[in-house]
């Protein structure tokens, strides 16, 4: 199953989506595997990891650090994976030395892909960042483009997308059939 979680900053997405994850592990031989994007760079993303490492802790995930790549990461069917997230590993795409900008977003679906397949089950976390109506210089509208493709597979594909907001989450796709709101 892939469900993609998205939201605002401080929106909740991260803790409802380790919930989820926790509780798609159904068997004990199954483990829990937070995939982590964010480059330990300056002091705000270290407090950041240092905070999601906190609430993450004694709910039994192992931590692999991937900042690009997906597709090399080596997964197992018994795994139930949570990565987050794909603003971060958007970016760290897109602004690596060798990338070819116009591929970013296929390069992170093939990777998507690699997970949902070898994979137990595969959450992902996204920022809603399309909603401010803020005119951005040409390289943030290219990103923002970029990201937006990989959300948009995303809402096709995955058994379920829920949108956090203020805590709550909303479903507005479970099991491929659209909720009646």
């Amino acid at each position: 199953m892939i469900v993609f979680v998205t939201g605002g900053s401080g929106s909740g997405k991260s803790e409802f989506a380790e919930n989820l994850a926790v509780t798609l592990k159904e068997r004990e031989e199954e483990q829990l595997v937070y995939v982590a994007t964010m480059k330990p760079g300056d002091e705000e993303s270290q407090a950041r990891i240092r905070r999601h490492r906190k609430q993450r802790a004694g709910k039994g995930f192992e931590t692999r650090e991937c900042y690009m790549d997906l597709e090399k990461l080596s997964v197992r069917q018994h795994e139930v994976i949570l990565l987050e997230c794909l603003s971060n590993l958007t970016a760290n795409e897109m602004f690596s030395e060798n990338c070819r900008k116009e591929s970013v977003s296929g390069k992170i679906w093939k990777g998507i892909l690699h997970l949902a397949e070898n994979s137990r089950h595969l959450v992902i976390v996204g920022n809603n960042v399309f909603e401010d109506g803020m005119e951005y210089d040409r390289m943030t509208m290219e990103y923002l483009e970029q990201m937006a493709e990989v959300h948009r597979n995303l809402g096709t594909v995955a058994d379920r997308v829920v949108e956090v907001i203020c805590g709550i989450p909303l479903e507005w796709k479970e099991n491929t059939e659209w909720r009646k709101l």
